[in-house]
């Protein structure tokens, strides 16, 4: 069975060097959401931007999220039921509802914190300045989410040392129940 991955970068989309870049140059099967402002991460129109993303994939899918890209997936999920979606990694979700979160990221608000309607495993730090480790293990209690913890992985963003990223390979596949096609180099 094809599985499609979805990439939802978050706030500034992600570089060349960005573990989602990665994944897109490794597995066969990927898209990425494609957010007509990667500056302004406006709820609705960031909701709608993957809503139209996934109405054009067909098969299952697995979302890959990280930090505003993380929120948006659990906005969509309260909008919206795709039986096409077996699970969602959703990677150091930002705390948009804090007094310290940045300013642009605070359109985002408020944060959804219902059950989601599929697997998800929320990747998190001790260290993630956008999202403290207590606020990551009350989020994942909240969506129903199964937590990995990694030390001092930072936002887990390329100036963390995040590129090629093994680990957030394993857990794709572990939300797919199934190894996934890769590129040939």
């Amino acid at each position: 069975m094809t599985i499609t991955i979805v990439n939802v970068p978050g706030y500034t989309n992600a570089g060349p060097q960005h573990w989602q870049t990665y994944i897109e140059k490794k597995f066969k099967h990927t898209v990425r959401v494609q957010q007509q402002d990667w500056l302004s991460p406006v709820r609705q129109t960031w909701i709608d931007g993957l809503e139209q993303t996934l109405s054009q994939v067909s098969g299952k899918v697995v979302l890959v999220g990280h930090s505003c890209g993380a929120n948006t997936i659990v906005q969509w999920a309260q909008q919206h039921n795709n039986a096409n979606v077996i699970g969602a990694l959703l990677v150091a979700p930002a705390d948009i509802d804090s007094a310290s979160a940045v300013k642009a990221i605070q359109v985002q608000r408020p944060q959804a914190i219902q059950a989601l309607w599929f697997p998800s495993i929320l990747a998190y730090s001790d260290n993630d300045a956008h999202a403290r480790p207590e606020v990551s293990e009350h989020f994942a209690q909240c969506w129903g989410s199964e937590l990995a913890f990694f030390k001092g992985a930072d936002h887990f963003h390329t100036e963390a040392g995040f590129g090629d990223w093994p680990a957030g390979d394993a857990l794709i596949e572990q939300l797919a129940g199934q190894a996934l096609a890769r590129k040939t180099a």
